[in-house]
């Protein structure tokens, strides 16, 4: 394991003024978001679409590094370039989603285990061959009575740890993600005791498999009530919640946290961020790793017509633009009209 160039990559990835875009949508997922827009489902279809993002002009300024999905990996642009060399040789780190995906943990009910681990270091060493520097591996976390169970904290850390071992073994940093669902109706207070105790759990297993902290990103869920809450909880009081949440339970040799959207608007994603990063000092660069919070306006821009196609680029480099400002706590709501 080379540690400096894993802290080079993790570093670059968390760097100030930028985030990650998440363009890892299984098929089943992008056919979701096709569907909303009258599109039909094609490779080709989902190659147009995954190159209307990654060749926005620009790009480079405010995107540290992309998510994709094995088959846009192996995609490249109409010239014929393999996305992940366009992406590079833009200043554009290429990564690569290597989990199954969560299926029910068997014998309790409600709770999920997120699996791939069989095979994955061969695969993770084709990948590293095809270009990618970085992974990710999502475990869902739901709140409900009853749920999570403990055991299906400490199986999901288990096996997110054993994913980012096997990643750094083979020179690649882990994306770390324990995403504690925003589904139900919790109060903000629920959900911090639950994110509080999934990362203890996270931290525990990785120390216990010797994670080297400095080359790896740490991508959660903020603290936040349930969609469904009665009375939710304010844009400070998310960003309060989710600093002083993190303070307590994640080591400052991390270098940073790209936070996922979950779910919450396009702006309410970018606001909360925003407010984080004004609540200095921090021992990590909080960043964004946002996939339908960075796409959502873009993909109803592009339609799936050909002469949509810079209109969905100008407005993909909108919330990447607003959301950079985030990063250093400079975006305020008045600046999405102002953007427009």
């Amino acid at each position: 394991m080379d540690k400096a160039d894993l802290e080079r990559v993790a570093r670059a990835m968390v760097a100030k003024d930028k985030g990650i875009l998440a363009a890892d949508e299984s098929t089943g997922t992008i056919k979701k978001r096709f569907d909303a827009i009258k599109l039909e489902s094609t490779e080709e279809q989902r190659r147009t679409y995954r190159e209307m993002l990654f060749t926005t002009p620009g790009i480079g300024q405010w995107i540290s590094g992309v998510i994709l999905y094995d088959e846009t990996l192996r995609q490249n642009t109409r010239d014929g370039t393999p996305f992940a060399k366009y992406l590079d040789a833009a200043g554009v780190l290429p990564g690569i989603k290597v989990d199954m995906g969560a299926k029910a943990l068997a014998g309790f009910p409600g709770d999920t285990i997120t699996e791939g681990l069989d095979g994955l270091r061969e695969r993770l060493a084709g990948y590293y061959q095809l270009g990618a520097r970085f992974a990710k591996w999502r475990a869902v976390i739901d709140i409900a009575e009853d749920v999570p169970s403990r055991f299906s904290i400490e199986a999901n850390a288990h096996a997110l740890a054993r994913y980012a071992a096997l990643c750094q073994e083979q020179q690649i940093v882990p994306i770390v993600e324990p995403e504690v669902l925003m589904d139900g109706g919790h109060s903000i207070e629920r959900c911090e005791e639950v994110t509080s105790a999934v990362l203890d759990a996270v931290f525990s297993q990785l120390h216990h498999h010797r994670i080297h902290l400095e080359g790896m990103v740490l991508k959660p869920n903020m603290v936040i009530s349930g969609k469904k809450a009665p009375n939710r909880a304010s844009p400070e009081q998310v960003a309060e919640a989710t600093v002083r949440t993190l303070r307590r339970h994640v080591p400052p040799a991390v270098p940073g946290i790209a936070f996922l959207s979950g779910g919450q608007s396009s702006s309410e994603a970018t606001l909360h961020l925003s407010l984080m990063n004004k609540l200095a000092p921090l021992p990590w660069n909080l960043t964004f790793s946002y996939g339908r919070a960075l796409q959502e306006t873009a993909i109803k821009a592009w339609g799936g017509k050909p002469a949509s196609f810079a209109a969905g680029q100008k407005e993909f480099a909108k919330r990447a633009r607003l959301n950079s400002l985030a990063t250093t706590g400079r975006y305020a709501a008045a600046q999405e009209a102002e953007a427009a």
